[in-house]
């Protein structure tokens, strides 16, 4: 008889089932012994709390055990690099019933320029308190608030006598011309005129140094050979009278009239008549002069000599009228230093600054007179080196036109 181990080594090739309804009954019964299997393989062992995996997020943002899509990490806080907007302006209410006002003060202001001048040789007086001034304008002490030295623009005529009578005197007028151009400042205002037997206008005023030098250089061949100066004196005074401001003459000439029509009384009248207007009188020869003056000529180099005496007379009486100054060159190079000392006499001033009373804009002039003084109010008393009394002059315009105001 063959045992239950043998029996179960031999595997029936082939299962003979009797009828079909028994076959479906064995799969069901297989189908509902594997099912409790398979959930048990699908369920883990249950462990320890204490080793369960920490599924809390990571810094990054996803999961910790997360083998999907990547979570990219959260963005730290950046600054903004875009300045802020500027702080909005605080809106200031007015009271109710009023309206918005503006108001605006102006307080206006008086510069003089004041010179003090010594009748007897033109000089300007230095070194004078500003303690010894006094200001009215209208009659009314005016308050000064500001002084101090300073050295003012000019406006200028520059005469000169360019005439077909000598080479020499000439040349010596083109030199002086020159000389006096090189030192001219750029604020200053020069004309320059020409005279013969007529005047001629070779530059009107100007700023323009090199516009002068460029007049001076065009200055060729004279047409006629008589040197009318009183006539060309005359019309230059004119010209300038109306020009406000102090205005200089610089008259460059040998002094010799041949054929004017003014006589000499009526042209020293003019020039006493002068408002405002200092001549500077530069002769012209002097070289040649020193060479033939005093020698042997006869009768006509007696009346020659006589009338260079006589040019001089008038060039120095035309200066001294005016409170100018007179120079006689003989060389170039005296040139330079004579321009200089005028230069430091009418470019020095006292600078005196008020703020006037009658504040009213109302376009009108006003009259303005300076005075020097003492400390009992007295006229004040200077002495030259030799303690003698000297004269001066106050030299400042006569007044000012009033801003207007406008509605």
């Amino acid at each position: 008889m063959p045992t239950l181990s043998s029996i179960s080594r031999k595997r029936p090739s082939v299962f003979h089932l009797p009828r079909p309804s028994f076959a479906l009954l064995f799969l069901a019964l297989v189908s509902l012994a594997a099912a409790p299997l398979a959930r048990a393989q699908a369920t883990p062992p249950a462990q320890p709390a204490q080793q369960q995996p920490d599924q809390a997020a990571p810094d990054s943002g996803g999961p910790g055990a997360d083998s999907g899509t990547i979570a990219l990490p959260r963005k730290k806080d950046v600054p903004d690099a875009t300045p802020p907007p500027a702080p909005v302006e605080p809106k200031v209410k007015n009271p109710e019933g009023m309206s918005t006002l503006s108001m605006r003060i102006e307080v206006p202001e008086v510069t003089l320029d004041v010179g003090v001048i010594a009748e007897k040789n033109g000089q300007f007086i230095s070194n004078i308190s500003p303690g010894y001034f006094r200001v009215y304008e209208d009659g009314v002490p005016q308050k000064i608030s500001g002084f101090k030295r300073v050295e003012a623009p000019i406006t200028a005529l520059l005469l000169c006598e360019f005439a077909a009578n000598s080479y020499y005197s000439i040349n010596d007028m083109r030199n002086t011309a020159f000389a006096f151009a090189q030192q001219l400042r750029p604020q200053d205002y020069v004309a320059m005129m020409t005279f013969d037997m007529r005047t001629q206008i070779v530059s009107d005023f100007t700023q323009d140094k090199r516009q002068l030098q460029e007049a001076i250089d065009s200055l060729r061949m004279p047409g006629f050979r008589e040197t009318n100066i009183f006539d060309a004196l005359y019309e230059g005074l004119d010209r300038l009278d109306r020009i406000e401001g102090h205005k200089y003459i610089f008259l460059v000439a040998s002094g010799r009239d041949t054929f004017s029509k003014l006589t000499l009384d009526k042209i020293l009248k003019k020039v006493k008549a002068s408002h405002d207007i200092t001549i500077f009188t530069v002769s012209t020869g002097g070289a040649v002069r020193a060479m033939t003056e005093g020698r042997s000529g006869g009768m006509r180099g007696s009346i020659r000599d006589m009338d260079n005496l006589q040019a001089d007379n008038e060039m120095k009486t035309f200066a001294s009228l005016t409170g100018g100054a007179s120079f006689f060159p003989r060389f170039v190079g005296e040139l330079p230093d004579i321009f200089s000392e005028i230069n430091k006499n009418i470019r020095s001033k006292y600078e005196l600054v008020y703020r006037p009373i009658n504040t009213k804009q109302d376009g009108t002039y006003r009259k303005v007179r300076v005075e020097l003084v003492d400390e009992e109010g007295q006229p004040l008393r200077i002495q030259d080196e030799k303690k003698k009394p000297l004269k001066y002059d106050i030299v400042t315009r006569d007044g000012y036109k009033a801003k207007q105001e406008v509605e």
